[in-house]
Parts: C-alpha cells; sequence; structure tokens
C-alpha cells in the first residue's frame, strides 16, 4: 500500500506572469518522494470550479512537454482556463519532470498506477478552499486515464482532449502504417503486436522499434492494450465531453465519434484545424509536427469557450 499525504506547506505562490492568475506547485506524496504538481487558480477569493488536466503518454510533463518538443500546450490551456475564472491542477507523472524521482522501475509501471495517481489528485484539488467543483480533463493517453478515474472518483464533469475511441493496437498500427516505415521491419512490428495482444511477451526486439517495444516497456503496454476506451466510457455517470480537432495526426474523428457514441447524453465537439497539440497546424504532417516543438503558437482560440461552457454548466 502506498503512502499518501498532502504537502500543503511546501506549495508556495509564484506569479504565473498573469494579472488574472497565480500559480503554486503542490505535492502530493505517494511513496518517500512526492508527485508533484501546478496549481494555478485565477485571482480573487471567490470559489471557483475545479479541473485536474492528466497528459498524454511517455514523458509529456504538467505544462505539455517532452524531450525535443517544447510547445506548452497544457499550460497554455491551463492559463486559458484561469483567464475565465477556473482553476486546474496539472502534473507531472511518476518519472516525467519534477516527479522523477518517483518512478518505478520501468518493467513494473503499469496504467493503472498513473489511474490510481489520478484519483489521488483528484482528491487533492478537491482539499483546495477555493475550489467547489472538480473535474478531470485526459490530453490524449491521459484521456483513458481520466475516464477509468472518472469511474472511481465521480467529478462534476469529465473532458476528453483528443483521445483514442478503440483499444491501442488499432491506433498503433495506424500510426505505423502512417510513418512510412520499410515494409520488413513494419512487419516485425506486427508480429511483436500481436504476440503482446495474445499477452505474450517478446525477448527480441529490433533496434528500431525499441522505443515502442522494448521488453522493459511491454508490462505497460500488456496492461493498456486490453483496455476499450469506449466501453470504459460507457460506464462513467458523470456528464461527459470530447473534443477533437481535424488535423490532429495522432487521433481520429473516428475515435471521437466512437466515444461520443459510447452512451446517451455524451457532448462532442470539433474544432477546424486543430492538431494534437491543441494548436492551429496544417494536415501537412511536416508543418504539423513543426507546432510540437514551437512554444510561440497559442493553442486554438476556440478550444478555451467549450471548455468553460461545458464547465458553468456542470
Amino acid at each position: 500500500m502506498l503512502a499518501l499525504g498532502f504537502a500543503l506547506a511546501s506549495a508556495v505562490s509564484v506569479p504565473a506572469g498573469h494579472a488574472q492568475m497565480t500559480e503554486r506547485t503542490v505535492q502530493l506524496f505517494v511513496s518517500a518522494e512526492p508527485v508533484v504538481g501546478t496549481l494555478t487558480l485565477p485571482a480573487g477569493t471567490d470559489d471557483v470550479p475545479g479541473v485536474l488536466i492528466v497528459p498524454g503518454s511517455g514523458l509529456v510533463d504538467r505544462d505539455g512537454n517532452f524531450p525535443g518538443g517544447r510547445n506548452d500546450h497544457l499550460k497554455l490551456l491551463a492559463h486559458g482556463l484561469a483567464a475565465r475564472g477556473i482553476a486546474t491542477l496539472r502534473i507531472d507523472k511518476r518519472g516525467v519532470g519534477a516527479s522523477r524521482p518517483v518512478a518505478p522501475h520501468e518493467d513494473h509501471l503499469d496504467i493503472w498506477l498513473y489511474i490510481a495517481d489520478a484519483d489521488r489528485w483528484l482528491d487533492r484539488l478537491r482539499a483546495e478552499p477555493r475550489v467547489a467543483h472538480v473535474f478531470i480533463l485526459g490530453h490524449s493517453e491521459g484521456a483513458l486515464i481520466a475516464t477509468i478515474a472518472a469511474q472511481r472518483v465521480h467529478p462534476n464533469g469529465l473532458i476528453l482532449l483528443a483521445g483514442i475511441g478503440t483499444k491501442a493496437g488499432a491506433t498503433i498500427r495506424r500510426q505505423l502504417d502512417e510513418s512510412g516505415m520499410a515494409a520488413p521491419l513494419r512487419a516485425s512490428a506486427e508480429r511483436i503486436l500481436s504476440a503482446l495482444e495474445r499477452r505474450e511477451t517478446v525477448a527480441e526486439v529490433e533496434p528500431e522499434l525499441a522505443a515502442l517495444f522494448r521488453p522493459s516497456v511491454q508490462p505497460y503496454l500488456l496492461s493498456w492494450l486490453p483496455i476499450d476506451p469506449a466501453a470504459e466510457l460507457a460506464a462513467v455517470e458523470t456528464p461527459t465531453l470530447v473534443v477533437q480537432g481535424t488535423t490532429d495526426i495522432q487521433v481520429t474523428l473516428e475515435d471521437a465519434r466512437l466515444l461520443a457514441a459510447s452512451r446517451p447524453g455524451i457532448e462532442s465537439k470539433t474544432i477546424d484545424g486543430m492538431n494534437h497539440i491543441l494548436k492551429a497546424a496544417p494536415a501537412n504532417r511536416a508543418a504539423n509536427i513543426a507546432s510540437y516543438n514551437d512554444r510561440s503558437l497559442p493553442i486554438v482560440p476556440e478550444l478555451i469557450p467549450i471548455l468553460v461552457n461545458f464547465i458553468t454548466r456542470h
């Protein structure tokens, strides 16, 4: 059983560079070391809604950045919501950013650990004195984590940004097909992926496929591949909003359709020209990917009003 505690004294207020908000670092102890996040609060003393932001897969940090890609999309999202009177708590997952010391050995990591942490972070957000209602927002793989967490912690609302609507194997296959990978290597990737879907580990992985399929990451894949996001969303009783961009080269409009159709009452919005990191980008793959390392680009202006409308209604 993991130890759980809040580190309130260590949360020191710092300016967010904007008169409409303040930010402070918060810590959540899940072991001897804390996982770390940033609480962004609108100016004033009134009660406000609060949104837990769960980032995407891999080494994406609380601001939405990763090695080789600094674009600040989650930081910009938090600041945009704060400017409209909504608090946010964005987090570094175990092993990422300031939460790096909390990383388990890679071969001991699975998606359920991230889900349990999301449960704890939502409790932390609920403990914030000014936060009167809580929401979970998941981006990319974080959408699945947020969906399952919402089954357990019952927030006021669930928001899914660029979340996949099928089991992960289908998405991995599509992305491999679109990558231009040579046929022999693509066949090897299929062999490994099919084995993992049968819950069989693979000891020998080509160096070119190690980033995706190395043996130490296979336990995580074994925990993730069987999960059907649409089926999990069907079990969520809280109000839900699905948002998808038309120029997302990682997640498709069909994914959003499958999520929205998983049960009655789910709201769905499509934003023309929004890519996976919530920024305006063309469908051209090279130009789209270039935005992943451009901090000067704002997130699309349509997104914040859509989120604010959903949050204030629920």
